[in-house]
């Protein structure tokens, strides 16, 4: 069995080396981390963080795992912003599910129906 997570998009205010370092301290031979991208130049004050992949099912906990590791970050500007990022997340039985990386983890719900096109 596999899964699909579409293009997502983190992104936080500051902390972009520590999302680094998250994604890819486990995963040495880069099986899943070649999925994130991180411009090579950030611009104003938002640092963007890009993943997408084909995964097998027994790697999602290790993923999940990963985005609660990133979503724990904690603020470091004054607006205390968190990381915070959408994944849309296609099982071949299960269907899609939305992945929302906000208030230091990561809640997990069924996707909007407006959002199946990613599914096919």
């Amino acid at each position: 069995m596999h899964l699909k997570i579409n293009p997502a998009r983190l992104h936080h205010y500051r902390g972009h080396d520590r999302v680094k370092d998250i994604v890819s301290s486990e995963d040495p031979d880069r099986t899943y981390s070649g999925g994130w991208g991180f411009p090579a130049r950030q611009y104003n004050w938002t640092n963007w963080v890009f993943f997408g992949a084909d995964m097998r099912e027994q790697s999602v906990d290790w993923f999940l795992e990963q985005l609660r590791l990133v979503a724990r970050i904690p603020a470091s500007d004054d607006d205390n912003d968190l990381v915070t990022g959408l994944f849309f997340v296609s099982h071949e039985v299960e269907g899609m599910s939305e992945w929302q990386v906000r208030d230091g983890g990561v809640a997990i719900g069924s996707a909007n129906g407006e959002y199946q096109y990613l599914d096919e």
